[in-house]
């Protein structure tokens, strides 16, 4: 009997101190888990691991953004140097464009200057265009007879600082005419030496790059032509007025065998620049007289 009691006296001090342990270790650890420490640890702890995040979070982004961002300005740059190729291009254009003005403002203004020497009464005319059933030789001018433009009225042009005969109308329609050119194998032009003062007739070869040839030429004639002397139109004939520049001496032909001799022209006029010429009224101008 008192075996058994003593057991049961022990039985509930152990329970007891376990409650007092357990109590203890409770405080202990709210004790613990309450300091200031712990809550800063655990604060920073967090803040740490959400700016890591939102660190992690920024660069993505940023990444993303500063891709699109390049994306759109090589976009822009793209369209601007486009732009700007185009705009430098047209200025190119523009700045041709000034030059080409500039020189046919010069051309112009020197027709003018000569057109006011002229004692003929005149009409300036430009070529624009070729005879398709003649092609090396006829061409066209933009005046016809609503500018008072006849048939067989001489054309001459200004070109190189001297005067030159072109040619006659052999077409004058109401608004376009016809110019038989020099060197057409059926152009005939009374003519004379300026210097020797000898005559004959100047036809054409067919071809501007063939020189004109002055034939029926006084045999005598021979020691006194010299090379390079212009041969000009004589007013023979009543369609060619006279002084006006034909071409220049360039070879002299002389066979023992013939009445005459005949000597070869450069022309006055470089058919390969022409572009613009005067139709003469030369009977306008006796009449005026």
């Amino acid at each position: 009997m008192a075996f058994n009691k003593g057991k049961k006296k022990n039985s509930p001090l152990s329970a007891e101190a376990y409650v007092f342990a357990a109590l203890m270790a409770v405080s202990f650890g709210l004790l613990f888990f309450s300091t200031g420490n712990f809550a800063a640890e655990v604060k920073n702890l967090g803040l740490s691991v959400f700016s890591g995040l939102r660190g992690g979070i920024y660069e993505a982004t940023s990444l993303v953004s500063r891709t699109v961002l390049s994306i759109r300005e090589l976009a822009i740059l793209r369209r601007e140097y486009t732009e700007l190729t185009e705009r430098i291009a047209r200025y190119e254009q523009l700045e041709r464009s000034a030059a080409e003005i500039w020189q046919e403002n010069n051309r112009l203004r020197e027709q003018l200057g000569f057109s006011q020497t002229l004692r003929y009464r005149h009409i300036p005319a430009e070529l624009t265009g070729r005879d398709p059933d003649n092609l090396f030789s006829a061409f066209v001018i933009n005046k016809g007879s609503r500018a008072g433009v006849a048939v067989n009225m001489p054309v001459i042009a200004y070109q190189g600082g001297t005067q030159g005969l072109v040619g006659k109308v052999v077409q004058a329609g109401a608004f376009e005419s016809l110019v038989m050119p020099l060197y057409d194998a059926s152009s005939f032009v009374s003519s004379r030496l300026s210097e020797s003062r000898y005559e004959g007739i100047t036809e054409g070869q067919g071809n501007p790059e063939n020189p004109l040839i002055m034939r029926f030429i006084q045999k005598r004639a021979r020691d006194e032509i010299s090379i390079g002397e212009m041969a000009v139109s004589s007013g023979l004939g009543g369609i060619y007025p006279s002084g006006i520049n034909i071409g220049r001496v360039s070879r002299i032909n002389y066979q023992e065998n013939e009445i005459s001799m005949d000597v070869e022209l450069e022309a006055s006029i470089d058919f390969s620049r022409l572009e613009y010429v005067f139709v003469i009224d030369a009977a306008k101008e006796e009449a005026d007289g």
